[in-house]
């Protein structure tokens, strides 16, 4: 492919060395195509593509004299289709050096990576070459995107230089065309116009510093020369919206140079540059905002989802440290109102594990030595207001936040300042924002915690405190409710002592769950031990019940019901010790609605015994039929609920049969372990949750030892 044009110049490891490049490169290109106007094309694309090739060439011959320290050759090569520049130095190469140098550096030296980086993203291809003679050769092309069938210029002097009109300084040095700026990152951008500046005004250095007002003070975004102690800085502010402070500072060798004509000139151009670099400066801090609003939105949402996973007092108070640290803080801590009034230290967490205990020890009230007295004035202050978030400064500094919820503190979050810096505004707004999601969260947790106490309090209620101890005789029951939270189930069992030698044992299931379940359930057990203990037959006991159920007018809350008056049968006489043997126990049986007992012979024989009958308080009249059964020595009558027969694994129910060869298989044991069998078969059957309560009740005849 034809060649249209060569420049080739060598350089000393010198910083304005990638100033003489640049001006070699912009007068090569103007020669190429004698049309071109002051900014180095013959319209958008022409002035794209100019400008891209000096800045990515700038950018090569920096990193040679910032990290080879070598003389260094610039080559310029065009042909009809693109344009190929190469920096050829004998020093080690930036990749290599970049690779080698992982530490945190500052100013220019920060990004001596980012040169490379440029160049991958704008270029149309580049490479690095590494030749046997110590030479190392780092070259881009960039397509020209349109024939120029122009002939070749006539070689120039590499370091002849057109003095530039006033009119095409100022328009190269604010003229970065669209289509270069649109690829251009903010920080780039500033980087090459602060080059620019540096280069028209031969200053010593150029650099730009900007108080982004997050409280970490000024920082240096971009230099162009190396920073000196001596002569004279021109200092410019930038034009920028609060928070954001910055100042364009450009550094003469001497005060003559102020003084002379060009004063004006260095302020004028500086100004300049100044508007243009607060546009770029504003909106990659725009940007910055928007990004980190964006990821503010991310990080509430996932800490709203890990808040929300339990109500758990415990498990709610032990999320919010761990979704603040190391966001927000290096530690943080949160104390909850007792209702006596008392804090107490419910969670912490820091981000260096071995300082744990000594915060502790300052946190924790109860602790050693406990809260320090600033901080204890703080939670006063809190506790009493409650409005805004207040700062303190032991035992480090860091902010302290109410919890609010449903108009009263209940507690506060304590959040350590972040490593090496103060919290922001927009930290603190954050902290708040956490913490009126962990109050609700945490209230929420206390709510419902206190609503499961008061529901398994009920639950146990419901439920007969101990079973009898009665010589001859073994009782022994479970409980298994399939929901340990707020519902309260409608299974029960009982057992009342009518006399010395008569037992009351029932069993029911209350239609539903909740409290009205629970206030039926207390119904149903509760008359039907007073009915009982005025000897009335059982039969009618049951009869009357259902009266007072009927009348209640809720003919949802109907009831199945077993129920076994025992007796205990005279001795049968007197064994060669002299001891009275035991003749077992007499049972009358009465099922409403319920599932039939299983009746366990002490041979290892089992069967369900009873007549079902009506369910109570579900018609006017019920229909019930008292069964006789004898206990002998050895023999147990379990009584269960139809969570037992109805658990399920798919479509499989453990059912009537099953159960019965459970209790076959437990022939001979006391009653506890019967009970325990067949649990223990029921919990095995399926691996689901329960979704019915179990209850479960077994009366044994114990036989003469």
């Amino acid at each position: 492919m034809p060649v249209q044009l060569e420049r080739r110049t060598r350089l000393p490891p010198d910083a304005r060395s990638a100033g003489r490049a640049r001006r070699m490169l912009q007068e090569a290109l103007r020669d190429l195509d004698p049309a071109t106007s002051g900014d180095g094309g013959t319209g958008a694309d022409g002035a794209d593509l100019v400008d891209t090739v000096v800045l990515l060439a700038s950018e090569l011959c920096e990193n040679a004299v910032l990290h080879a320290g070598t003389e260094f050759e610039v080559a310029l090569t065009v042909t009809d289709d693109e344009v190929t520049v190469a920096v050829t130095d004998r020093g080690a190469g930036p990749l290599e050096l970049h690779l080698a140098q992982p530490r945190q550096r500052y100013g220019r030296a920060a990004s001596h990576g980012r040169g490379l980086a440029l160049v991958q993203r704008l270029a149309t291809t580049w490479g690095t070459r590494h030749e046997s003679d110590g030479r190392h050769i780092t070259w881009f092309s960039l397509s020209r995107g349109r024939t120029t069938a122009a002939p070749a210029a006539p070689a120039a002097p590499p370091d002849t230089e057109r003095v530039w009109t006033s009119a095409e300084q100022a328009r190269w040095l604010l003229h970065v065309p669209s289509a270069l700026g649109d690829r251009l990152e903010p920080v780039e951008l500033v980087a090459e116009l602060v080059r620019r500046l540096r280069e028209l005004l031969g200053a010593e250095s150029v650099e730009v510093e900007v108080d982004e007002g997050d409280g970490t003070g000024s920082r240096e975004i971009a230099r162009d020369g190396a920073a000196t102690s001596g002569g004279v800085a021109v200092e410019v502010r930038l034009p920028m919206t609060a928070p954001l402070r910055g100042v364009l500072r450009v550094v003469h060798r001497s005060s003559r140079h102020t003084a002379s004509i060009d004063a004006d000139r260095t302020r004028d151009l500086t100004e300049l540059v100044a508007t243009r670099i607060a546009m770029a400066v504003e909106s990659n801090w725009l940007r910055g905002v928007d990004q980190r609003r964006r990821s503010w939105m991310t990080y509430l949402a996932e800490t709203s989802e890990l808040l929300g996973q339990s109500l758990d007092v415990d498990l709610a108070v032990a999320v919010v440290p761990q979704v603040v640290v190391p966001r927000l803080g290096r530690w943080c801590a949160v104390h909850l109102v007792e209702p006596s009034g008392r804090l107490r230290l419910a969670a912490l967490t820091h981000a260096d594990e071995t300082k744990l205990s000594e915060l502790r020890g300052v946190l924790d009230p109860d602790g050693s030595p406990g809260l320090p007295p600033e901080l204890r004035a703080r939670f006063t202050e809190l506790a009493r207001d409650g409005s805004a978030p207040v700062r303190f400064a032991v035992p480090t500094d860091g902010i302290a936040v109410p919890l609010r919820a449903r108009g009263r503190t209940i507690g506060t979050l304590l959040v350590g300042r972040p490593d090496g810096r103060p919290h922001s505004p927009e930290d603190i707004v954050m902290a708040g924002d956490i913490a009126r999601r962990a109050a609700l969260t945490i209230h929420n947790a206390q709510s419902t915690g206190a609503h499961v106490a008061v529901s398994q309090a009920l639950q146990q209620a419901l439920l007969p405190r101990a079973l009898p101890v009665v010589p001859g005789v073994d009782f022994a029951a479970e409980y298994l409710p399939a929901s340990t939270g707020s519902d309260v189930g409608g299974d029960f069992y009982d057992v009342l002592t009518v006399d010395p030698s008569h037992w009351l044992v029932s069993i029911g299931d209350v239609c539903g769950k909740g409290a009205r379940a629970a206030a039926r359930t207390g119904l149903v057990r509760d008359v039907l031990r007073v009915l009982v203990r005025d000897d009335r037959p059982l039969p009618r006991a049951i009869e009357m019940l259902n009266q007072v159920m009927i009348e209640a007018g809720d003919p949802l809350q109907f009831c199945t019901l077993a129920a076994a008056m025992i007796s205990r049968r005279r001795p049968a006489g007197m064994d060669p010790s002299g001891r009275s043997t035991h003749a077992g126990l007499d049972v009358e049986l009465v099922l409403a609605g319920h599932v039939q007992p299983v009746l366990l012979r002490a041979d290892g024989t089992a069967e369900l015994i009873g007549q079902f009958g009506t369910a109570v308080g579900l018609l006017p009249s019920v229909r019930l039929t008292c069964t006789p059964h004898r206990l002998g020595p050895g023999d147990t009558l379990l009584v269960y609920t139809d969570g037992v027969t109805e658990r399920r694994r798919g479509r499989e129910q453990f059912g009537a049969e099953r159960l019965l060869d459970v209790a076959t298989g437990a022939a001979g044991r006391p009653a506890r372990q019967v009970v325990a069998a067949v649990r223990e078969a029921v919990e095995r059957f399926s691996a689901d949750p329960l979704d019915d309560d179990v209850a479960l009740l077994a009366v044994r005849a114990v036989p003469a030892r």
